[in-house]
């Protein structure tokens, strides 16, 4: 640049510009790629196919929201993607849908995750017994979060959970 001398860069007021400029972890660019090409559920409902293969897209985007976009512990993280990755294998098993949609929202101490679907077939927590291989994902939803449930709407259901957080 014309009058910086001895690899001088230019000063920005606050460094601002600079800090807005830093280079992107990989984990944050894979976020950010996420939450590009799926949407942001954080600010509205993203829509999914109701098929096998959306259970990874919903679990990497809430994992994005969670540890990229809210700054909640990977522990966190881990748990939510958990319980996404069970409302949505209910939904796609179970409600013969085309289509799902994903919320977040995080306010106030406590995150919430929220499934919509067009069934208004309700969600049933069935006992668990150790030996079990399949119907666990309630039992999961039930034990790791702090609070679940189901809103009838006139045309489906949105099957949620809430888990509390430390305040940011």
């Amino acid at each position: 640049m014309a009058g910086l001398e001895n690899g001088e860069q230019p000063r920005h007021a606050g460094g601002t510009a600079a800090a807005a400029r830093r280079a992107l972890s990989s984990g944050e660019e894979r976020a950010l790629e996420t939450l590009r090409v799926l949407g942001d559920p954080t600010a509205d409902e993203v829509v999914f196919p109701s098929r096998p293969e959306s259970a990874g897209e919903a679990r990497r985007l809430a994992h994005s929201v969670v540890v990229w976009q809210w700054g909640l512990s990977p522990r966190c993280a881990e748990n939510v993607v958990l319980l996404v990755s069970e409302l949505v294998g209910n939904a796609v098993r179970h409600t013969g849908a085309l289509t799902f949609g994903l919320r977040m929202h995080c306010r106030r101490g406590r995150i919430r995750v929220e499934l919509r679907d067009p069934s208004r077939g309700l969600p049933c927590l069935m006992p668990v017994r150790e030996m079990d291989v399949s119907g666990r994902g309630l039992f999961l939803v039930d034990t790791l979060s702090d609070r679940w449930g189901v809103d009838l709407w006139p045309l489906g259901k949105t099957t949620w959970f809430e888990m509390r957080i430390a305040e940011r």
